[in-house]
Formats: C-alpha cells, sequence, structure tokens
C-alpha cells in the first residue's frame, strides 16, 4: 500500500508499534502532569513569600560575548586596568587571582606588557607597576594635547593673577584624571600634581563637569563609579550638580584637606558641554587681600578665553 499524509494507515501498523506509541503517550501525559504541579507549586510559594521569580531562584547575569574575541587583547587590557588601580604594583600572583587566572595564563602577557614599556618591575624583581607610557600617550592624543597647549599660558596668568596654583582635570570614567597643572607663583601654597586620578565623587572637578554634561554622559560616569567602588551615589549629589548648573561654577571646601576651598569652572566644547573644569584650590594666606570671590572672577575669565580657544562655546561672563 502507498503512504496516507506521509505515513502507514493504523491498520498497517503492528501490534507492537501500536504498544509503544500507547506507552509513550502515557510517559508524555505523565511528566506534562508533573511539570504543570511543579510550576503551580511553584507559583503558591511566590505568593506565599511575595517574592519574585528572581529572588526565590536567582540566576546568573549571562556574560554577553564580544563580536569579535580576542582573548590576547583582552588579557593585556584587564592587566592595565587592574594596575591603574594598584600604584604600589601587584606580584604575578597578585595580578593572576584578581583576575581569575592562572600565573601561566598572564606571565607572558607581562612580559611582553615589560617590554613595550607600559609596566615595570620593582627593584626586588617582584612586583610589577605602570610606566607613565600610557599618560604620554594620553597627552600626545590631539585634542587632549591642544587643549593642554591652549590652557597653560592661561592657567600660568590666572596662578600670577591670584598667586594660587591652578590645575585642569577631565572626565575619565568614574575619575576625574588632572591633564596640568601650574604651581603658584609664591610660596607657601597647595597644588594638585598633573596625573593625579582622583574619585570623581571627591572632586570639585569631576561635579562641574557632570553639572555641564549632557544626562546620558553624567548618568554612565556615575554609574561606573557605584560599580568601581561598589557605593550608591550622595543622596544630594542632584541638587548638588543642579545648583552648580544653575549658578556656573562650584566653590566649596575641599573633599581632603582642611583649610582648602576648592573653586571650579566649566570648560566648553562646540556643543556647549563641559570637556573639562579649571579649579584654583585655594588657600587664604594671612594678609592676602586675594578671596574665593576673586578667584571665581579670575577663573570664569580663564575657562571663558579656553573655550573660545579650543572652538568650545563660551558661556558670557556674568558679575556675581
Amino acid at each position: 500500500m502507498g503512504r496516507t499524509a506521509g505515513r502507514y494507515p493504523v491498520w498497517a501498523r503492528s501490534s507492537r508499534t501500536l504498544a509503544l506509541e500507547a506507552i509513550s503517550c502515557k510517559i508524555y501525559r505523565h511528566c506534562r502532569n508533573i511539570n504543570s504541579a511543579g510550576r503551580e507549586l511553584e507559583l503558591v510559594a511566590l505568593t506565599k513569600t511575595n517574592l519574585s521569580r528572581d529572588q526565590v531562584m536567582p540566576t546568573k547575569p549571562a556574560k554577553i560575548a564580544p563580536r569579535y574575541p580576542t582573548p590576547a587583547l583582552e588579557k593585556g587590557l584587564d592587566i592595565l586596568e587592574l594596575l591603574a588601580n594598584h600604584p604600589t604594583g601587584l606580584t604575578k600572583s597578585e595580578v593572576a587571582r584578581s583576575l581569575d587566572r592562572t600565573v601561566s595564563e598572564i606571565f607572558r602577557m607581562l612580559v611582553c606588557l615589560e617590554e613595550r614599556g607600559y609596566i615595570s618591575q620593582s627593584r626586588d624583581g617582584e612586583r610589577f607597576c605602570l610606566t607613565l607610557r600610557l599618560f604620554k600617550l594620553a597627552h600626545e592624543y590631539p585634542p587632549t594635547k591642544r587643549m593642554i597647549t591652549e590652557a597653560l599660558p592661561i592657567m600660568q596668568q590666572a596662578t600670577h593673577e591670584l598667586n594660587q596654583s591652578c590645575h585642569l582635570g577631565v572626565l575619565d570614567g568614574g575619575h576625574v584624571v588632572i591633564i596640568a597643572q601650574v604651581d603658584s607663583p609664591i610660596s607657601p601654597g597647595f597644588y594638585v600634581k598633573a596625573g593625579a586620578i582622583v574619585d570623581l565623587m571627591h572632586a570639585a572637578t569631576g561635579h562641574v563637569i557632570l553639572a555641564h554634561q549632557t544626562p546620558e554622559v553624567t548618568s554612565r560616569a556615575v554609574q561606573i563609579w557605584c560599580r568601581q567602588n561598589n557605593a550608591q551615589v550622595p543622596r544630594d549629589l542632584a541638587a548638588h550638580l543642579t545648583k552648580i548648573k544653575r549658578q556656573g561654577y562650584e566653590e566649596r571646601e575641599s573633599y581632603q584637606v582642611n583649610g582648602i576651598v576648592n573653586v571650579s569652572c566649566p570648560v566648553f566644547d562646540d556643543r556647549g558641554n563641559a570637556i573639562a573644569a579649571m579649579t584654583v584650590p585655594f588657600i587664604q594666606r594671612i594678609g592676602d587681600q586675594t578671596t574665593p570671590a576673586t578667584a571665581r572672577r579670575v577663573l570664569k575669565q580663564a575657562t571663558f578665553l579656553l573655550s573660545e580657544a579650543i572652538g568650545g562655546v563660551a558661556q558670557p561672563l556674568t558679575s556675581d
């Protein structure tokens, strides 16, 4: 006989085949009943505990695979990012343990990075530290190099007017990086050295940039900071940034040093967003008539000139 709709007619199949199919159907129905009962029990448990499914049975988030995997490059970048957070350096075993890898996995990568000048060994040969090569590359990047070139003469003029030091910082993830600095022409004084990396939530420079950036950039920077520090943002951050945005500058006591008042103003790009901030860590000298208000006026002028010099949209100067 020919096939009917792709199968043999029922009467043409053997009794053994029919018996096996009957058993399979019973097994299928039984498993389906077990699964249904399990789902019902799970729903009852969720209802009684008032918890979500993810809270009862937490699942590990799936790691998104890169489009084009480059294991060696990722390994090298992981090492550089790790050492950036450990200025005193790490041993091979500490690097391997921190990155959840074996020493043999990271050994050749450490040798390669050392030969290329990105890291160096301590005198005892036990620890690896970052060199200044990354810092040098960052300064050679055209936009940064141009901004520093334009900023230094302006900053020098400001320091001579105020007899205070001055520094220029940019946003880098959850940190602020100081890319330029000019000392006070007189002593004593206080300064933040070029190349310093400052916590975003402890820097007037960072707050000024966040307050004058797009919501997307600000939100991303804050999220990175939370992830890096495993912490929540200060409760008053939003109100604080709104205040800075409204007045156009930041002026508050230092987060880290008593007796210092940080005065900071934004530097704008061609879209009117802050790409940097210039800051004076103001120290009051006995007998000096210069005040934070003086520093604020001079800084506004300086950032206005720098914004214009780099092709940014400089905000009009206003009197306080």
